[in-house]
């Protein structure tokens, strides 16, 4: 699943979006109930007002975590899995709003340079 995402980011992009995210507790957490639409709407939501969001899975989740990114890629193609860590992975996507552009305009200024 490591790079196996909808979303083209260089090495230099993805190294700034991890370095961003090092110290991001998980903002959602993969359990029991696996990937419902819920589930799917709120990482929707948190994308578009965050950009760069982490989540991890529960001991109890009766999922892998390359099966629950799979069913959220498939979902919302437009997102990229920056990097996953055992059972944690770093989600990243540009945000539509300005205001809302938190990490977007570096990772574009960093495919000039």
């Amino acid at each position: 699943m490591k790079g196996d995402s909808a979303m083209a980011l260089t090495g230099k992009q993805k190294s700034y979006l991890r370095s961003q995210g090092q110290t991001m507790k998980p903002l959602f957490r993969v359990g029991k109930n696996a990937v419902t639409p819920e589930f799917i709407t709120q990482v929707d939501d948190a994308l578009a007002k965050r950009e760069l969001i982490k989540i991890s899975l529960l001991p109890a989740a009766e999922v892998s975590l390359d099966e629950a990114l799979s069913v959220l890629t498939n979902a919302l193609p437009s997102i990229a899995v920056v990097q996953t860590i055992g059972k944690t992975a770093l989600l990243y996507r540009p945000a539509e709003k300005e205001k809302n552009q938190h990490f977007s305009t570096a990772v574009k200024a960093l495919i000039r340079s």
